[in-house]
């Protein structure tokens, strides 16, 4: 019942931020058979998507966008006349952590989504499939169904859940070839063949064996697990960067040694500051709540010492620079290298580098923000402390004068920049502490540094 003759089907997705562009974009550079549409009531958000200066930062798409804008790919503000013509509506509003009433600090805030659901009810004049795209509580699909069929249209929706598995920085690459495909529906006839709706459209590019299909329950429920299990791992061997600290062993020989352990594997066992981004804490929390809700109480304890465990090892980074750099960082500036949550990204949400100024500035430290991509989202961030923080897009401009220097974000720039050039501008004796364990510590001490890496022994000149 689509609008557009030429295309065989008429998608849409409402929401146009890190999720909702970058999936749509492949989709529809994948499928151009398809009439893809991208709405949101940010202006200036879509007028960005518009142009050739996207709103967010991911490498490789660019070009994805345009090959497909204006072709088959479309960005538009009119929210309302994309419902009405779209016969499968894609959902992927914001879902941030509740700061108020029950739950509160834990529960996601679905008020977004109803509101979504209420408008798709509004626009409608035909039968659509909704597929939840935004991360979501489990059973979320049960309250949209029946905000969505309590309308006297005689209209019908059936809501299935396609949960993203993408990693910011690599997502056009996860897109191009994911891991797996998720896509749970109810397991009735309207639903399995919603479901099959929604998997004809990956399987243009995705091998249909990495397209699972699960009841509707499992697919939300798996969202959540997943992205908790992965900051499980970085809590696991971030607490164990603290003892190699003590007991004089190397987290990265650790790490190495259980890592070949085919049972563990290697990944996300790189020591650093700190899980951020915008799935993991909160992710981690609404699973907790949901624990809670049920009454599993040791259950909800034990995920909730994976977010207690990131936040020690924030403070504890803090805390190292106090404690060496002679017990005070009143009136010293510290150059923050990096500010995004990780590389490739200018996305800070959740950025351990948001609380590590927060406490430097508290300590009454004049920090200095460098970031390629980031710079923007940072000032928005540190608006409490704007008054304690400088910005500069050069990282030489911003160590000139430091007393120390922090890598926050593993941006491979950090690892090739002239480290004797920017030790001969810095007040003496010169600090870097390696957030990231990026950099060459060994040739930094040899150039005058003194070295504090994460996990392992510090590289000192006293």
């Amino acid at each position: 019942m689509g609008f557009d003759s030429k295309f065989a089907k008429n998608i849409i997705c409402i929401g146009a931020g890190y999720v909702g562009g970058p999936t749509m974009a492949a989709i529809a550079a994948k499928c151009p058979q398809y009439k893809v549409t991208v709405v949101d009531i940010n202006a200036a958000r879509i007028a960005a998507w518009n142009s050739d200066h996207l709103p967010i930062y991911e490498p490789g798409l660019l070009d994805v966008v345009k090959q497909a804008r204006g072709r088959n790919l479309f960005f538009s503000t009119d929210v309302a006349k994309a419902i009405k013509e779209a016969e499968i509506i894609f959902v992927s509003v914001n879902t941030p952590t509740k700061t108020f009433g029950e739950g509160a600090g834990k529960a996601a805030d679905l008020q977004y989504w109803e509101k979504t659901a209420r408008d798709i009810v509004k626009a409608s004049e035909f039968d659509k499939i909704i597929v939840e795209k935004s991360t979501l509580p489990v059973r979320t699909a049960k309250a949209m169904e029946r905000i969505l069929n309590a309308n006297d249209k005689g209209i019908h929706f059936e809501v299935v859940s396609n949960p993203e598995f993408l990693a910011e920085g690599t997502a056009m690459a996860d897109l191009e070839k994911p891991d797996r495909v998720l896509i749970g529906s109810q397991l009735t006839e309207a639903g399995l063949k919603a479901c099959e709706s929604i998997v004809e459209i990956y399987a243009n590019w995705v091998p249909r064996d990495r397209i699972l299909t699960t009841n509707v329950w499992s697919a939300e429920l798996s969202k959540l697990v997943a992205n908790a299990f992965l900051a499980q791992r970085i809590s696991s061997i971030n607490s164990i960067s603290a003892l190699c600290e003590r007991t004089e062993a190397n987290v990265y020989e650790v790490a190495r040694a259980i890592g070949k352990d085919s049972r563990i594997g290697s990944r996300f066992l790189n020591a650093s500051i700190g899980f951020g981004g915008s799935c993991f804490k909160k992710d981690i929390l609404n699973l907790v709540y949901i624990a809670e809700s049920y009454g599993l109480h040791e259950v909800a304890r034990y995920w909730e010492s994976v977010v207690l465990m990131n936040e020690y090892q924030k403070r504890r980074f803090v805390q190292t620079m106090i404690r060496v750099m002679f017990n005070t960082i009143a009136g010293k500036r510290i150059a923050l290298f990096g500010f995004a949550f990780k590389a490739d990204t200018g996305d800070t949400r959740e950025s351990p580098a948001i609380d590590v100024t927060k406490q430097l500035a508290e300590e009454r430290a004049i920090v200095v923000i460098t970031d390629p991509q980031a710079m923007e989202n940072a000032r928005k961030d540190l608006e409490s402390c704007i008054s304690q923080v400088e910005f500069a897009s050069d990282p030489y401009a911003a160590a000139r004068g430091a007393h120390a220097i922090t890598v926050m974000t593993e941006w491979a720039e950090y690892k090739s920049l002239d480290y004797r050039r920017i030790y001969e501008e810095m007040e003496k004796p010169a600090f870097i502490f390696d957030g990231r364990n990026i950099l060459d510590h060994e040739a930094l001490h040899k150039i005058g540094f003194n070295v504090f890496p994460l996990g392992t022994a510090a590289w000192k000149h006293f």
